[in-house]
Parts: C-alpha cells; structure tokens; sequence
C-alpha cells in the first residue's frame, strides 16, 4: 500500500535520521578515542599530539595489561562470575516463569503480584549486607550471584513468551505421557530460544559490568571482578603506577615508553571486548526477544 508522504513526514524523516547519526556518533567517538589513544606512541599522548588520529602505532598498553597479574586475576574471576551467575539466573528465571504461566496453577496472579511488589519494595542496602555477611558470603562469588537469582522483570518477560506458545502442544504433549519436566524441556525451551538469549544477554551484560555489588561484598582483591579492577586504575592508579614502573624499567633506552592514558584506555577496551564478541551471536534472537508484548501493526 502506497503513503501519500507529504513535506511534514519528509522534515520529521531527515531530523530523526541527523538525531540518530548524532547519538550514534556520541556512542562511538568516546571508544575510538580511547582506542587511538592506546594504540599511539606513549610519549605523544603524553605531550598531547593525539587528537582525531594515532601518532605513531604501539601495542605496549595492551602488552602490559597482559602482564599484570592482577588484571589477569579480575578478568578471570569475571569470566567465572558471569558464567556462573548467567547458568544460575536462566535457571532459576525459567522456574519461577514457567508454572506462572500456566493457567492451571492455583493462586498464580497472588503470586506474581507479590514477586511485582518486590520490584518497588526492597529491605535495602544494610539489610541486604548483613543477610548477605550472616550466611558467610562475603568475599566469595555467591555474594555476586544468589542475591540476584531471579530478576522479576526478565522473569516477567519469560512468562509471558511462555503464555504466547499454543496450549495445544502442551496438552499434545500430556497426551504422549510426557510430564512437566518432561515438557518444559523438550517442548517450551525449544520454543523459546529468542527470550532465552535475550536474557542470557541482560544477565551476562550485568554481571561483567557488575561493580556496585563487589564493591559492598568483595574486600578481597584476588577475588575482584574486572570492574573492579578498573575502578582502581582509573580512580587511584595504584595498581597501574606499579605496572608501568615496573614494564617502563624494563624498557630499554630510546625505546618508546608506556603512558598512562593509554594505559588505563587500554584496560577498559580490553574489559568490553567479550561482550562486544558474544553480541553479533546472540543478536539474531535479540529483536524478537526484546519486542515480546509490543504493540504489533
């Protein structure tokens, strides 16, 4: 069907795309920034000359984050979080989700307006530590991860792609002697990998950006996230003063040196680069994920 587009659709249609050309260029300028600034000579991001493009070409940031054992040790205990913690919350997601979505469950709608009132209504932050310290969780990973199990608006979101998948095949199912286990996982979760991504993807983004968490549970440093790691480089630069003292005296003379900028710039393109990788793979399912319940014409 042909739209007669008159010169008010046209003006919207050339503004909203000069807006979405501008965000996009606020979201992008900042990491190519950092970008060229950790790939340039050290000592011309120290003198200033970096700019809108690298001066000279030098991986010696990247090489020295790879050297520093404490930022070896937080991106490995991200990885194991986040691996963790994401297995914990499908699972335990996909539970809460599934018997709400049955029509047969008794008290199903008092059930979820409670699991609702949660959303709004929370003991706090002191309440929550001390639970948190009272069970002996404080500088382990559990701390990371049970607290937030089961997070109510993706458990939401996951009952209702549920509720959308036809009765019939369930009932098909019942008819073939299968039970619920049974059906839940050879029926309903195939049917369900778009939401399944969809929030692997919310609960993996959340848990290797996590910071506030560590900050109230972890006072150990072998057991800091990357996040954390972070913070402390460009906040007190204490760990990144020892590691370039240490890689720029093993530098030989005349050779280039290592600067901060480029340092800190470095270690924060490092920490976005698995999340930047699992994206193009997960992407696919991502839409009709996230458009689960929107309005459709």
């Amino acid at each position: 069907m042909n739209i007669n587009q008159g010169k008010g659709y046209r003006i919207f249609s050339v503004f909203n795309i000069l807006l979405m050309i501008l965000i996009c260029l606020m979201i992008i300028f900042p990491l190519y920034y950092m970008l060229i600034v950790s790939i340039s000579d050290g000592a011309a991001v120290m003198s200033g000359q970096v700019n809108f493009l690298p001066v000279g070409f030098s991986l010696r940031a990247y090489r020295a984050a790879f050297k520093d054992a404490n930022f070896i040790k937080s991106y490995w205990n991200t990885v194991v979080i986040t691996a963790c913690g994401t297995t914990v919350n499908l699972l335990m997601t996909t539970l809460f989700a599934y018997p709400l979505s049955r029509s047969d469950l008794m008290g199903r709608k008092l059930l979820m307006k409670i699991a609702v009132f949660t959303m709004f209504f929370t003991g706090g932050m002191i309440p929550s530590y001390m639970l948190v310290n009272s069970l002996g969780m404080n500088n382990t990973y559990w701390a990371l991860i049970l607290p937030g199990a089961i997070n109510v608006y993706n458990a939401t979101i996951m009952r209702t792609f549920f509720e959308g998948i036809p009765m019939d095949m369930t009932e098909a199912a019942y008819v073939d002697g299968a039970n619920d286990v049974r059906i839940l996982w050879q029926v309903i979760l195939p049917l369900s990998k778009p939401i399944l991504f969809t929030l692997l993807l919310f609960y993996a983004v959340g848990h290797w950006n996590g910071f506030f968490s560590a900050l109230l549970y972890l006072s150990d440093k072998s057991t800091y996230p990357i996040q954390m790691f972070v913070r402390s480089v460009v906040f007190s630069g204490d760990t990144l003063a020892m590691s370039m003292a240490s890689y720029n005296s093993s530098t030989e003379m005349g050779a280039e040196m290592l600067s901060e900028e480029g340092a800190k710039y470095a270690i924060i393109l490092l920490s976005m680069v698995p999340i930047l990788v699992v994206f193009p793979f997960v992407s696919r399912y991502f839409k009709s994920g996230v458009m689960i319940g929107a309005v459709k014409g």
